[in-house]
């Protein structure tokens, strides 16, 4: 698989139209190392799953006889509001998706993630962390501007 270092991170374009143009720009699978093999993308995470679903659709017609994914962290259920440019909620691929429906949704052959303790315990030397985006535990409460809305989260150990 070759990537363009060109191409920056997809998830974060604002239409679909733009992130499904960059997810088939940044990878170019080689139908001479993939053909008739299992493979096996490893990605830091999975947020909505158009760069993912994009990779398998090339890595398939490249003619890999299996594909598997896993991630270096636990499912994307809860966007981040600290400075990330990350979808609704609505629109992550791990938010009300079982891990099953995700392998169907991707066409992958399996699908597995890093659990947030092994995520935490792998970098534990240099923490804390904040895992909202995984766990939903905010350091600080939200608030809905639009409709007066504060949640009773305080802060975590974030």
């Amino acid at each position: 698989m070759l990537r363009n270092h060109y191409i920056g991170r997809t998830f974060i374009n604002p239409s679909q139209k733009d992130r499904d143009f960059g997810a088939r720009m940044k990878y170019n699978p080689v139908r001479e190392v993939v053909e008739g093999k299992k493979v096996v993308v490893v990605d830091d995470s999975l947020v909505r799953g158009t760069t993912s679903r994009s990779l398998v659709r090339m890595l398939r017609k490249s003619g890999a006889a299996e594909v598997h994914f896993r991630i270096g962290s636990p499912p994307v259920r809860w966007p981040c509001f600290y400075g990330i440019d990350m979808p609704t909620k609505g629109e992550l691929i791990g938010s009300a998706l079982s891990v099953k429906e995700i392998e169907e949704k991707l066409g992958v052959d399996s699908l597995g993630y890093l659990s947030l303790e092994g995520m935490l315990e792998a970098v534990a030397e240099t923490g804390p962390y904040c895992t909202a985006c995984f766990s939903g535990d905010y350091p600080a409460p939200l608030v809905d501007v639009d409709k007066g809305f504060v949640s009773e989260q305080g802060p975590t150990n974030c």
